[in-house]
């Protein structure tokens, strides 16, 4: 009898167990990758259930970009790792498999073709559709494009090229072209922060758009690093830290605090000291911009004191993305001028690197990487002077030196010989704002600088914006918690 009732238990454990499979969209087990002898991912375990929103949050260097990839077959995985959708497995490092498994990405580079319109990029992967003599139809690809950017709410000539459209027309195409067979075999979507450019109306659009999907039975994987768009839209979340998994949990009764501290490792209290304001920074102005103008931004006034950090935000169309190019002259102004240390600067790039003002310009990979380079080459390639010699470039002086960046800053993986576009977007904006540090500038000026930085966005918080950080004694890096006084730039 004993016998026969354990049988029986075990058979209805086993049931259960069987039936909580059959909710899972999609299931990872024992995720393993790494990187030149570097562990980066630790037998990550993930289960996204059917019809959830799931959300997967981290710091930089946490894993998550590095999970991404794997899953959508960029990067193999170690022996051991699995994965499987809806119960059937599929291999991990294998885009076709992946593909054929309903999987879906929309990643933080896009990977658009810039030269061509939507209505060829929402082709691509496809292929096109073909007529009665197999030549394209162009009149059925222009309605497909148009219904395919119509449900996003975008409205924009479709045959123009993605160089053309604004950042926010750009991630409508990769998120349509990501979601347009959803009905079809496109079963689980997977959106690598694809807020990261996107105003608070275009977002909304989107939350809109992944509800609707979610609500015909449709699974999501939302990968962000803006705490209140995973409060807002998902309905589990899971954090990663040092490519482990922390902790997965429901929203409902988790608090904005516990999930920051379940990312960070510690309490908030922990978080490390304000930042002078501008009247204990000292009255001294490093920077003076008096209305300043070019083809958005008009009349625009600030002050910048030394050992000050000033936030300039607004709205996509505003000014704002163009404000940190006129200060430094990467483009004409039309009015107004710069000082720096009380002395005019002239609008070339040239005079502003001469008096000491450096730029991390907006979206990386397009303006500020070398995408094939090493992490050393892209760290050091600002000044080779303290390498240059008559016999050429002393290479161990340059790995030092860029290892000691990749220290103060805390680049995963920590090696000087890393491919750049091997590492996560976060540490990737890492190593391009340690090439503007290590010439120990007078201004420091960063424009978009939470771009794939997970500490920025769950500290700093509010709009998103540039700063423009003026330095004191010598440049250390931001330290997490660190309060920025937000000035308004003023319009004459």
């Amino acid at each position: 009898m004993t016998v026969s009732g354990a049988e029986g238990t075990n058979g209805l454990i086993s049931a259960r167990h069987e039936d909580d499979r059959a909710q899972v969209a999609l299931e990872l087990r024992n995720v393993t990758k790494s990187f030149f002898g570097t562990t980066v991912l630790h037998g990550i375990d993930l289960d996204v259930q059917r019809g959830e929103i799931h959300g997967l949050v981290g710091p930089n260097g946490s894993g998550k970009s590095t999970l991404i990839k794997v899953l959508a077959g960029y990067h193999t995985a170690e022996p051991g790792s699995s994965g499987a959708v809806d119960g059937d497995a599929f291999t991990l490092g294998d885009p076709t498999s992946a593909f054929r498994a309903g999987l879906r990405f929309v990643h933080q580079d896009l990977g658009l073709a810039p030269s061509l319109g939507a209505l060829d990029n929402l082709a691509l992967g496809r292929g096109y559709h073909r007529g009665r003599f197999g030549s394209i139809s162009w009149r059925r690809e222009r309605v497909v494009a148009r219904q395919a950017l119509d449900a996003l709410g975008y409205n924009f000539d479709p045959t123009v090229p993605v160089s053309h459209l604004s950042a926010a027309e750009r991630t409508g195409i990769a998120i349509a072209r990501a979601l347009a067979d959803w009905q079809g075999e496109a079963k689980i979507p997977v959106l690598d922060e694809p807020t990261a450019t996107l105003p608070v109306a275009e977002a909304s659009r989107l939350f809109e758009v992944v509800r609707r999907v979610q609500r015909r039975g449709v699974s999501v994987l939302f990968v962000s690093h803006r705490f209140g768009e995973v409060f807002d839209i998902c309905d589990r979340v899971t954090v990663l830290r040092d490519g482990r998994r922390i902790a997965t949990r429901g929203l409902t009764g988790l608090t904005r605090e516990e999930l920051v501290e379940l990312t960070v490792g510690r309490e908030l209290s922990e978080q490390g000291p304000e930042q002078p304001s501008g009247e204990q920074a000292g009255a001294d102005q490093a920077l003076v911009v008096r209305a300043l103008g070019g083809v958005t931004a008009n009349g625009v006034s600030l002050e910048v004191r030394r050992g000050e950090i000033v936030g300039v935000a607004g709205v996509t169309g505003s000014g704002r993305e163009e404000l940190a190019r006129l200060v430094f002259g990467a483009v004409t102004r039309k009015t107004g001028e710069v000082l720096v240390n009380g002395r005019r600067l002239r609008a070339v790039p040239s005079a502003s690197i001469a008096s000491g003002v450096a730029l991390v310009p907006s979206e990386r990979l397009a303006n500020a990487a070398l995408l094939s380079m090493t992490v050393r080459e892209n760290i050091t390639i600002a000044s080779m002077s303290a390498f240059s010699s008559a016999a050429g470039i002393r290479k161990s002086a340059e790995r030092d030196e860029a290892m000691r960046w990749i220290k103060d800053l805390g680049v995963v993986p920590p090696d000087p010989d890393a491919i750049f576009s091997t590492l996560s977007g976060g540490n990737q904006q890492k190593v391009v704002i340690a090439r503007s540090l290590r010439l120990n500038p007078k201004v420091l000026i960063l424009n978009d600088p939470t771009q794939g930085d997970d500490h920025c966005g769950a500290w700093v918080g509010g709009p998103r914006g540039e700063l423009i950080g003026v330095g004191g004694q010598g440049w250390k890096p931001f330290a997490a918690g660190s309060r920025l006084p937000l000035v308004r730039a003023r319009a004459s």
